[in-house]
């Protein structure tokens, strides 16, 4: 009997830890993918519900084999399995509806479908992202002190890699994963807390770099987004470029955005060669010289050329005067650009009231247009970004048949106002970010992040039941999942009667 099928047979006699020790023990060179998966159930199988390092050693074990497994009903259950326990219920129920695909009408699958889809439509953590982010700085604030002796030391080489975990272990108490960089400015101490390149990512960020305690920025920056500069050099992997070495042309697209092309003579071997890294390195550059926040914010195409253009060129070093010429307003920091980023939007609505939320929207405004192109395209990776960090974007949504008039159309508005007035007067700002909303044929709409959705949702549901609208509800940013009533007329005036 070889190892695997003794392995099957531990396992239908519920003899766990028997599976884990026999797999453990072999050598790595040894571990086949189906031992691998095996021991990511045995993993699955010994855990307490709350057991997080048995499913992350779960999904470890089992992630490396996705495309080998591919169509494979025990691969993609037992990864699900693994993520639901390790509330991420938005990936989990990925791999289960591939898991009922692979084994249709599977009752296991089908019940925790359910089960990830009614998570998801009103999530619960155990720690809010407002929760988190409060635990993160006052972790902060007890560690500082050593980070910057320790920053101080003149042999970086041996306390380089202490010092990016101390403090990646401050801020993975409120990010699930978190990019930063650390540094020193010749007066006070640098924490960078960088998107990558990720619009939807800033939201977060600029809520956790708002409640920064006073008594760090004594010492302490804390930025969002590398800081733009001059002067930069990138090496990397034997390669090295600066920024007075490459030739840009711009050319302005809109108001507030334009589209680049970059050549590089200097990095043309790499680009026939490796031009992923090429782009990479290009990319990263313009970030440095830019900031990282104006590349996200004005950056609307981005090209390496192979030849040099006819027109006449600048050198990437005076991109950003070349941008306030043509007239475009640099943001200079998060906060400013996340205040003024509201985009417009028409859409041809859905007359079919059965048809899924916000299907019947006409136009709106928002400030995260991820957020909104994934939901009507039926993704949830942006939502389940958030959802790692306790954080939940989501919506109100509410009939409008209840407005008539000549000014129908100011009260759907000014009632809109009211509701996010209300909900910030009762949950407090720590609570919502408001992004925008919409209007439909039959409904309105208002969009946030609840950043502690129970407070979020008790101000909304305490509006709507003074309100003069039939019913409130709650959606998140996701297709799949359904609505959550806060109020319904009909029922509370049932409630009332008896």
């Amino acid at each position: 009997m070889d190892l695997l099928e003794q392995c099957r047979i531990w396992n239908e006699n519920d003899e766990y830890q028997k599976i884990i020790d026999a797999i453990e023990a072999i050598p790595e060179s040894e571990l086949t993918p189906e031992l691998a998966s095996e021991l990511a159930r045995a993993y699955n199988n010994a855990a307490d519900v709350g057991d997080k390092e048995y499913f992350e050693k779960s999904v470890s074990l089992l992630k490396p084999y996705e495309e080998y497994f591919e169509g494979d009903h025990c691969w993609n259950f037992r990864i699900a399995y693994a993520y639901y326990y390790l509330d991420q219920e938005g990936l989990a129920l990925h791999y289960f509806e591939n898991a009922l695909e692979a084994r249709p009408g599977d009752e296991d699958t089908m019940e925790m479908i359910k089960a990830c889809r009614s998570c998801l439509a009103c999530p619960h953590f155990d720690k809010s992202f407002r929760e988190r982010t409060e635990e993160a700085w006052a972790a902060f604030v007890k560690e500082e002190a050593e980070l910057r002796s320790l920053m101080d030391q003149k042999d970086q080489e041996q306390g380089g890699n202490r010092i990016l975990k101390k403090c990646g272990d401050i801020l993975h108490l409120a990010f699930k994963d978190i990019a930063f960089e650390l540094g020193f400015n010749g007066t006070k101490y640098e924490l960078i807390l960088t998107p990558e390149g990720d619009r939807a990512r800033l939201f977060e960020l600029v809520y956790f770099r708002r409640h920064v305690p006073e008594p760090v920025l004594e010492y302490w920056n804390i930025w969002v987004g590398r800081q733009p500069g001059h002067g930069f050099g990138l090496h990397r992997d034997g390669w090295e470029v600066s920024d007075d070495e490459v030739q840009v042309w711009a050319e302005k697209k809109d108001e507030q955005n334009v589209s680049l092309a970059l050549y590089c003579e200097k990095l043309l071997p790499l680009l026939k060669e490796k031009e992923e890294m090429a782009w990479w390195m290009l990319y990263t550059l313009t970030d440095q010289v830019l900031g990282e926040i104006p590349a996200i914010a004005h950056i609307y195409g981005f090209e390496v050329l192979k030849e040099p253009k006819e027109e006449q060129s600048i050198i990437l070093t005076d991109l950003p005067g070349e941008m306030e010429n043509m007239g475009i307003t640099v943001y200079k920091d998060a906060d400013s650009y996340l205040e003024n980023c509201y985009s417009a939007y028409e859409l041809e609505p859905s007359d079919d009231p059965e048809s899924d939320w916000r299907l019947d929207v006409f136009a709106g405004a928002t400030r995260c247009i991820p957020l909104l192109n994934e939901y009507l395209n039926n993704e949830s990776s942006v939502m389940d970004a958030f959802h790692k960090d306790g954080a939940v974007p989501g919506f109100f949504c509410y009939p409008t048949d209840d407005f008539t008039g000549e000014e129908r159309a100011k009260n759907m508005l000014d009632f809109r106002d009211a509701l996010e007035e209300a909900v910030l007067e009762k949950a407090g700002e720590d609570a919502v970010t408001f992004l925008g909303g919409a209007s439909g044929l039959y409904c309105g709409y208002l969009d946030f992040i609840a950043w502690d959705l129970p407070a979020v949702m008790d101000a909304a549901r305490e509006f709507f039941e003074a309100g003069p609208t039939a019913w409130g509800n709650f959606h998140t940013f996701r297709r799949n999942v359904s609505a959550v009533r806060l109020y319904y007329r009909e029922e509370a005036e049932a409630e009332t009667e008896e």
